[in-house]
């Protein structure tokens, strides 16, 4: 169960296509520690976001049908939250660590989205609050909260080099309870 946008109901309007050229997913890293004397990158996940992750990841097995790329920050918490989270698809998809994507503003996230190779149709991006909210409110349109854990997926029309340039949808976004 999700706490916000709890299910998987399509929320594309009606006539839109119903598999879309392109699926982003979002993911924002899982909740980290913060009481070490590390620098930012190196900071690890704590318990509660050890916990979330793999929840995070047995969500996207059951969701989604495929993904065929993970770009992931280069920041300790961010490939540990990945690593949880592909732990639970069965198949780990190709995964490319980034170091555009640390610390990055929405319109950096962007560029990183355009960069994106035409074979890959589904890519998780795995990153960090502000950019990754504002990417997906960027590609939107609406304001999308990405607490840590939660997952965002968008459908793009045509190329990912189009991203930001043509309509995308919200499909749907949450994340998984803290308890």
């Amino acid at each position: 169960m999700w706490p916000w946008r709890s299910d998987t109901t399509d929320h594309r309007p009606t006539g839109h296509s119903p598999v879309p050229e392109r699926t982003l997913i979002l993911l924002r890293h899982a909740k980290s520690d913060w009481s070490g004397d590390e620098a930012d990158i190196d900071r690890p996940l704590n318990g509660r976001g050890r916990h979330q992750a793999p929840r995070a990841g047995a969500w996207l097995a059951r969701s989604i049908p495929g993904i065929d790329l993970a770009v992931v920050s280069p920041a300790n918490r961010a490939r540990s939250t990945w690593e949880l989270v592909s732990a639970e698809l069965g198949r780990t998809p190709p995964t490319q660590v980034d170091d555009r994507t640390y610390a990055a503003s929405a319109g950096q996230l962007l560029g990183v989205v355009r960069d994106l190779p035409d074979d890959a149709v589904t890519v998780v991006l795995v990153g960090h609050n502000p950019g990754i909210e504002n990417l997906a409110s960027l590609l939107t349109g609406e304001s999308v909260p990405m607490p840590t854990s939660a997952i965002t997926v968008i459908d793009l029309a045509g190329p990912w080099s189009n991203a930001g340039r043509s309509p995308a949808v919200l499909r749907t976004s949450g994340r998984p309870p803290a308890d």
